[in-house]
């Protein structure tokens, strides 16, 4: 496992820079492993390096997708965040956080279609707008295009409208957590309303 100060929705893309001794050998273990693969958790209070911090329960898969050995124990890696995990048992750290897991698909609960998938867009792009407008900026049509694979799949298209928007990491950790999909529009707009409420603030004090 690899406690971050940040909470990692699937899709994402994960820089990681190695060189505490515990993260390298988590990084030779994974390598050397029938899939070079980690968990990763939001660390809710502490910090990454050091230890004595306390982890979410809620995270992610997180796959190597390439990896630099720089020497001395240091690597530079490159991975992609996929399927959603959730902790059963936090073990000892030996000598990197390690953890029982399993995987926490989407639970059932109320359809999530087209319209309230639009009903999301929607405020994106009104905040998006609202902010292109003060700047005096033309918003680009293609500002919350998908691939449409991802356009076709409610689940990982809720996640990539969640990362188009500038909110915070406990707005991220909510809509990650979210058991349903239905859950996780509202946990979508309630961030989207957080940060559209802040952006009107900053605007009128300028």
């Amino acid at each position: 496992m690899f406690p971050l100060q940040s909470a990692l929705l699937p899709g994402d893309t994960l820089p990681l820079r190695i060189f505490e001794p515990r993260y390298a050998r988590l990084v030779q273990d994974c390598l050397a492993g029938p899939e070079p693969a980690f968990g990763v958790v939001m660390i809710s209070r502490g910090w990454e390096v050091g230890g004595g911090d306390a982890r979410s329960d809620v995270g992610a898969l997180a796959r190597i997708t390439d990896h630099a050995d720089l020497g001395t124990g240091q690597y530079e890696l490159l991975a992609t965040v996929g399927e959603r995990i959730r902790v059963t048992q936090w073990l000892p750290d030996d000598p990197y956080p390690r953890a029982v897991v399993e995987a926490w698909p989407d639970q059932p609960g109320p359809p999530v279609g087209p319209e309230q998938l639009g009903e999301v867009v929607d405020r994106i792009l009104a905040l998006y707008h609202r902010v292109a407008e003060a700047r005096g900026l033309e918003l680009p049509p293609d500002a919350l295009a998908v691939s449409p694979e991802v356009a076709d799949d409610p689940a990982r298209h809720l996640y990539a409208l969640a990362g188009k928007v500038p909110m915070g990491q406990a707005d991220r950790y909510a809509v990650l957590a979210a058991p349903t999909l239905a859950e996780r529009v509202d946990a979508l707009t309630d961030a989207i309303d957080t940060v559209t409420a802040m952006v009107e603030f900053q605007l009128s004090e300028e």
